[in-house]
């Protein structure tokens, strides 16, 4: 009699893996076919006298069942974990049954009953384990005590007591060593598996950052020259154009713009190294998220600043920091061209922990791309087909630059939600761990 055997096919990012059945079924069926025919060689070829239609029963019901898989389910589909455990607790009772028909513990075969549980120890998480390694010692508690008589072609034998207990303890203590143990080592392989899977996903982006970085500083340092070219454009025409011309403020209008795109080079171009004495770069986190809002106060929506923090800790004092600046203004420029009437920016710190909450009443975030934000070229919400989808993405990256986790989610009554949490030690030492960017011309 042989037991069902499991091949598992691991999913990254999973604890534990998911049973193929293009696999299962035809192990199942050569299960079935060696169960089978030891039934049918024990009983004609050694002429040993098996219930052999009850016997054969038994085998039956598991290729009934290997039936019921192929026509309910995909060939191509997988069983999770609860399934799995459904089916190897079959595999379990199936055999503990064939046993009880053909001599209970006293049959050589009855080892296998360790098989099943060994399986689960490698596939399944800590508590099924626990569950089937329970039903495995019960099952040869049962056999120990009832049990149809092994078939002798001679007078039967008698075991003595002892020899029976030595059986039934030997393999209870197999079952919770070997599944204990499998399941240790099969845990810190799942664990190393994720750490790889981690280590690649975060060197993977650490690429693209830099990348973009790249990207970014080339960019800023060719803007420069024709930058300020059309900011002496613009100038001129704002001297010599009459008050009463039709063109005014459009001339206006770009000189400002021109000088706001100057400011944000010059921002990028920004070494923390170059004014660390100044006791004006150190401000309170509520000031520098304002700071950081500032350029959005007049496009059409309320946007509200207020703050949460606890009445006993101060208030952090935080480095102006351009990566705190810009995926502050990046996260508040999105929810503004997606709020319809206002944005609520929450500021909350305590001894440990600073958050700000970015809140609008917009449509908020796709459900199908929660999951997602974060990855570069992903439009984050209807209407932003024209964008690349670097917003989320360069913000973000700069954000966990200064050792903030991001959150994206959606608020129950409409809108998205943003929060952005740091450890409040390393965020008022942020000037310390962050490396200098890249010099951009102005």
């Amino acid at each position: 009699m042989s037991d069902t055997s499991l091949i598992t096919s691991s999913e990254p990012g999973t604890g534990f893996g998911r049973i193929s059945l293009r696999t299962l079924v035809p192990i199942r069926w050569v299960a079935i076919a060696g169960q089978a025919s030891t039934v049918l060689i024990v009983h004609y070829g050694l002429g040993y006298r098996l219930p052999l239609f009850s016997a054969l029963t038994v085998i039956a019901s598991s290729a009934l069942l290997n039936i019921v898989l192929i026509l309910l389910r995909q060939a191509a589909a997988r069983l999770g974990e609860r399934d799995a455990a459904l089916c190897l607790g079959y595999d379990i009772l199936q055999l503990g049954l064939l046993l009880y028909l053909t001599g209970g513990l006293y049959n050589p075969f009855s080892t296998l009953i360790l098989a099943p549980v060994t399986v689960a120890a490698t596939i399944l998480s800590r508590r099924p384990v626990i569950a089937l390694s329970i039903l495995a010692i019960a099952t040869i508690s049962v056999l120990a005590l009832w049990h149809l008589p092994l078939p002798w072609r001679i007078e039967p034998l008698v075991f003595p007591p002892e020899l029976v207990l030595g059986i039934w303890l030997s393999l209870v203590l197999a079952t919770m060593f070997i599944g204990g143990y499998t399941w240790s080592v099969a845990q810190e392989a799942r664990r190393l598996r994720d750490a790889v899977a981690e280590t690649q996903l975060a060197l993977a982006r650490e690429q693209r950052v830099s990348a973009v970085g790249a990207l970014a500083a080339a960019a800023a340092h060719e803007l420069g020259s024709p930058l300020a070219t059309i900011a002496v454009v613009a100038k001129e025409l704002v001297r010599e154009l009459p008050e009463e011309s039709p063109h005014a403020e459009d001339a206006a209008l770009l000189l400002s713009q021109s000088d706001r795109c100057r400011r944000i080079l010059a921002e990028l171009s920004h070494q923390p190294e170059q004014d660390g004495g100044s006791p004006f770069t150190r401000l309170p986190i509520s000031a520098l998220v304002e700071a950081a809002g500032a350029l959005h106060l007049d496009q059409g929506v309320k946007l509200i600043f207020a703050t949460a923090g606890q009445p006993g800790p101060e208030e952090p004092l935080v480095r102006r920091s351009p990566e705190i600046m810009h995926g502050l203004n990046n996260l508040i420029q999105n929810a503004v061209q997606f709020a319809r009437r206002e944005i609520s920016v929450t500021t909350f710190w305590d001894g440990t922990t600073v958050t700000v909450e970015i809140a609008d009443d917009g449509p908020g975030f796709p459900l199908h791309l929660l999951g997602r934000l974060g990855e570069p070229y992903i439009s984050t919400r209807a209407g932003a087909a024209n964008h690349m989808g670097l917003g989320i993405f360069i913000a973000q990256s700069l954000l966990e630059r200064s050792g903030a986790s991001v959150v994206f989610d959606n608020l129950p009554e409409g809108g998205a939600r943003v929060v952005i949490s740091w450890n409040r030690a390393n965020l008022e030492m942020v000037e310390k761990t962050l490396p200098p960017v890249a010099t951009a011309h102005v």
